[in-house]
C-alpha cells in the first residue's frame, strides 16, 4: 500500500503540574484534569501511538516501521536505528513549575538505563504575562558549590531564569539543568527516550500518590554539565515562506516555516521522515491527488517516500523536523 501523510492519535499524560491549556489553546479532546502532555508521535515502550485515519488507521508508529521500514523512515535513519524510532514529538502545558532536572548523555543513559540519552528543544507557543523557562545556571559554578546550594535548599538562586513569550525557541542538550516554568505552553523535540533525574521539585506532594516525587540526586551529579553560558535563547530568522533554520543538532533537524499563500517542498534528497508540527493557524498539505489539513496544535508525519507536496494557509506557522 502506498504511504501518505500520517496523523497519530495523541496521548494525554496526567502531571501534577499539568493544566487546560491543551484543551483551550490547542483543541485537545480529552475529560481528565491536569493533563500537562500531549504525545504526538510516540514509540516509547507502552506508548506507542497509533493512526488516527485512513488506511493505516489503528497501526502504531512500531507497526509501520515493521511493515514499511525506510520507506517509512529512510535508508540512512533505518541504518542507523533500525525499528526504533529516534523522535518523540510532544507539546507541554505547565500550570504550575516542573521539576528542575537534567538528561543524561547517550553514554550514561545506555550505561544506566539501556537508553537514548535525551537531547530536546522547547519552542514557545503561549506564555502567561512573566512565565518563564530555567535554562542552565546564572553564574560560573562548580560541582561542590552546587551540592552546597542543593544542600542549603537554595539551587534556585543559582539557576538562569528567562521570561519567555511566543517564538522563543531552547536547544536542551544532555547535562543542561532546566525546568518549564509556571504559565508556558511549548511544543518539545526530543529523542526517544523516558529518563529524567529530578533534581528540585519544591518539596511538593502528588496528590494522586499522597508523596513527594522521587528525587536523583546521586545520578544527576555525574549527569550536569556546568558549562557557564552568557545565552541560551536561540536566534532565528522568521521570512515568510521560506525554510528559516531553528535548531540543528546531531539528534535532529528542526526549521520554521511561516506559510502566506504557498510554499512548495520536494524531499527528494531527504533521506528521512519529516514531522509537521503546526504551531500557529491552520494551513492544507496538498500531496498527489489529497489534500490534509493540518491545525494549530496538530502534528502529522509524511514517510520517506512522500516527496513532492505544497502547504496552502493566509497565514500559518509549522515547525519541520527530520533527522
Amino acid at each position: 500500500m502506498e504511504l501518505y501523510p500520517i496523523k497519530f492519535k495523541p496521548l494525554y499524560k496526567y502531571r501534577l503540574w499539568g493544566g487546560n491549556k491543551l484543551k483551550t489553546y490547542l483543541n485537545k479532546d480529552y475529560n481528565e484534569e491536569s493533563i500537562g502532555e500531549s504525545w504526538e508521535i510516540s514509540d516509547v515502550k507502552g506508548d506507542e501511538t497509533q493512526v488516527l485515519e485512513g488506511p493505516l488507521q489503528g497501526k502504531t508508529l512500531k507497526e509501520l516501521i515493521q511493515a514499511y521500514k525506510s520507506e517509512f523512515i529512510g535508508g540512512s535513519v533505518y541504518a542507523t536505528f533500525g525499528e526504533e524510532f529516534p523522535l518523540l514529538i510532544k507539546f507541554i502545558d505547565a500550570k504550575t513549575p516542573l521539576s528542575i532536572q537534567v538528561h543524561p548523555s547517550n553514554e550514561l543513559a545506555k550505561e544506566r538505563h539501556n537508553s537514548f540519552g535525551k537531547n530536546e528543544m522547547w519552542y514557545v507557543m503561549q506564555a502567561d504575562e512573566d512565565a518563564e523557562l530555567i535554562v542552565g545556571f546564572e553564574t560560573e559554578i562548580d560541582k561542590e558549590a552546587y551540592q552546597q546550594h542543593l544542600n542549603d535548599n537554595t539551587i534556585l538562586e543559582v539557576m538562569h531564569h528567562e521570561k519567555v513569550s511566543k517564538g522563543d525557541t531552547f536547544y536542551i542538550p544532555t547535562g543542561r539543568i532546566h525546568a518549564i516554568g509556571a504559565g508556558v505552553l511549548l511544543a518539545e523535540i526530543q529523542q526517544t527516550s523516558d529518563v529524567t533525574y529530578r533534581i528540585y521539585d519544591y518539596n511538593r506532594v502528588d496528590a494522586a500518590t499522597g508523596k513527594e516525587r522521587e528525587l536523583h540526586t546521586e545520578l544527576a551529579l555525574d549527569a550536569i554539565d556546568f558549562t557557564y553560558h552568557e545565552n541560551f535563547k536561540t536566534a532565528y530568522d522568521t521570512d515568510a515562506n521560506r525554510t528559516n533554520t531553528l535548531v540543528h543538532s546531531p539528534y535532529f533537524k528542526t526549521n520554521f516555516i511561516k506559510i502566506e499563500g504557498t510554499v512548495s517542498k520536494d524531499y527528494t534528497n531527504t533521506d528521512s521522515f519529516v514531522i509537521y508540527m503546526c504551531v500557529s493557524g491552520t494551513l492544507e498539505i496538498q500531496y498527489k491527488e489529497e489534500k490534509y489539513s493540518l491545525q494549530n496544535g496538530e502534528t502529522i508525519l509524511l514517510p520517506a517516500t512522500v516527496n513532492a507536496i505544497e502547504l496552502v494557509a493566509d497565514q500559518a506557522e509549522i515547525l519541520e523536523i527530520y533527522l
